[in-house]
């Protein structure tokens, strides 16, 4: 190689190499003081992308987390409520026991315990009112799937019910005029008489009571037949009388129908073997329920879908099932003996106030809970049977008589009932969703936040060693940049001679 005063090619390489060992020194003190390898995009591009990602998802994942447990303490605080609420209606309902008591309790007794069932009921809707958390009332039905009817209500809906999967949207509910009551048909008759005097017991059909039939000796069918419309027109306080029932002989078969509109079947039951043969109530009678309704759903506009029509037990209070829509129920009220108007119909509107949780890392990862309404006129509704048209709900319950009394009993129940079922379902969505989603959160992070030092971790073992070698290297470097440094003397010393 030539000797030039110009140019030292020899320094610029050796500049060049303790330049590139510096940087690369700088980079090995970056990552051990950091701990990280990847600080920068220069580092690696697409390791710094995908790293930058997972930062992004580790740090999602501990939001997440913190949501879940934060809506834990929420469904906790409301299931807490939830278990003071039917202390109090079981307190009520020793109550009402005793008030039904009424061959002891006198007046004076019956008022002291309606006072106390609506001191009861007054903390039962304080409770309601005064659950929050950050502010948001948990059991006042601010935090409920809710439907309203329109104010027309031309199809007289009431008691409307959500499940918690039940659609938000409108429902026009349309009733047909459709009615009948239950029945019972009895086996051909071989058309002899009574040797024995005997009874018939009939159950059903709108009877709150059975009512007992004496037949005697020597009744033919026909005869039977006439006693047995007989009973059932005198039976008023049975739920029986003129017009209710309709009774029957064709072809030597008794046939009992009732007039009250979707009532439970007739069950006639004979008390012989001798009463049964004539009046042909003996096994493999027909019995039938009736049907009062005939109804569809319309949900948002979209084609009628038939509503699954259940009848109460005396024609009153038909729920009514719409499975088209996730579980919207609802009553049709209907008096014994009515028939619903043609074509008359209302609207639902339904509502979905659910609480909604944030329980994932990225976008739409929700879950929610609707918490019904826990006021004392939201308990107990849609009770039937009740001596009281006016006991609507808990908060109407009256124990200072003795029908009184009874459907007070029946009001708690159904009220003890849609606390448990509501606590119930609380209890599975922090147990089945949101524990099961923080477990799985948390298994989520720890994998991530794995992969995530993977790529971006620094190796200690494997820098170190890389930091003494560079080390090394930036020390040779320097003492051959300064030899390199040293050729121009050589050719000094060549121009004197």
């Amino acid at each position: 190689m030539s000797l030039s005063i110009v140019n030292n090619i020899a320094s610029l390489n050796a500049q060049t190499a303790l330049n590139n060992t510096n940087n690369n020194l700088n980079t090995s003190l970056q990552r051990l003081s950091t701990g990280l390898k990847i600080n920068n995009g220069a580092d690696g591009p697409a390791a710094y992308v995908i790293g930058q990602q997972q930062q992004a998802q580790i740090s999602g994942l501990n939001t997440a987390i913190d949501n879940t447990n934060q809506a834990v303490s929420v469904v906790q605080t409301a299931e807490g409520a939830l278990s003071e609420v039917n202390s109090l209606l079981t307190q009520i309902r020793g109550i009402a026991l005793n008030s039904a008591n009424s061959g002891v309790n006198n007046s004076t007794a019956l008022a002291a315990n309606q006072a106390q069932i609506n001191n009861a009921i007054a903390t039962i809707n304080s409770i309601a009112k005064t659950t929050t958390i950050n502010g948001k009332n948990l059991l006042d039905g601010s935090a409920a799937i809710s439907g309203t009817a329109d104010t027309t209500n031309a199809a007289g809906v009431s008691n409307i019910q959500t499940g918690s999967n039940t659609s938000a949207g409108t429902y026009v509910v349309t009733v047909g005029p459709q009615g009948t009551g239950g029945s019972d048909v009895g086996v051909a008759s071989n058309g002899s008489s009574l040797t024995t005097s005997g009874t018939l017991t009939l159950v059903g059909g709108g009877l709150t009571n059975g009512v007992t039939v004496s037949l005697d000796a020597g009744d033919n069918v026909n005869t039977s037949a006439t006693k047995i419309q007989q009973a059932l027109d005198s039976s008023t306080a049975q739920g029986g009388g003129a017009g209710k029932f309709a009774v029957s002989v064709t072809g030597g078969q008794i046939t009992i129908a009732s007039n009250v509109l979707g009532s439970s079947q007739i069950t006639a039951t004979a008390d012989s073997a001798a009463t049964g043969n004539v009046t042909g109530f003996t096994a493999g009678q027909t019995s039938t329920a009736g049907v009062a309704l005939a109804a569809t759903v319309s949900y948002n506009g979209g084609a009628a879908v038939n509503a699954t029509v259940t009848a109460g037990p005396g024609g009153l209070n038909n729920q009514l099932s719409f499975g088209g829509a996730n579980g919207l129920n609802f009553a049709v009220n209907v008096a014994n003996g009515q028939t619903a108007a043609a074509a008359s119909a209302s609207t639902i509107t339904v509502t979905d106030n659910s609480l909604v949780f944030q329980t994932g890392a990225n976008a739409n990862q929700t879950a929610k809970v609707s918490i019904a309404n826990t006021q004392a006129s939201a308990l107990g509704t849609g009770v039937t049977g009740l001596n009281n048209a006016n006991t609507t709900s808990l908060a109407s319950i009256d124990v200072t008589t003795q029908a009184g009394a009874q459907d007070a009993i029946k009001v708690v129940d159904a009220s003890i009932s849609q606390v448990s079922s509501l606590s119930g379902t609380l209890g599975a969505f922090q147990t089945n969703t949101l524990q099961a989603n923080a477990t799985n959160l948390q298994n989520a992070l720890t994998n991530t936040t794995s992969a995530n030092s993977v790529i971006t971790d620094t190796n200690f073992t494997s820098e170190i060693a890389n930091f003494t070698r560079l080390q090394t290297q930036l020390q040779a470097g320097a003492t051959v940049l300064g030899n390199a440094n040293q050729t121009t003397q050589l050719i000094a010393k060549l121009l004197q001679g």
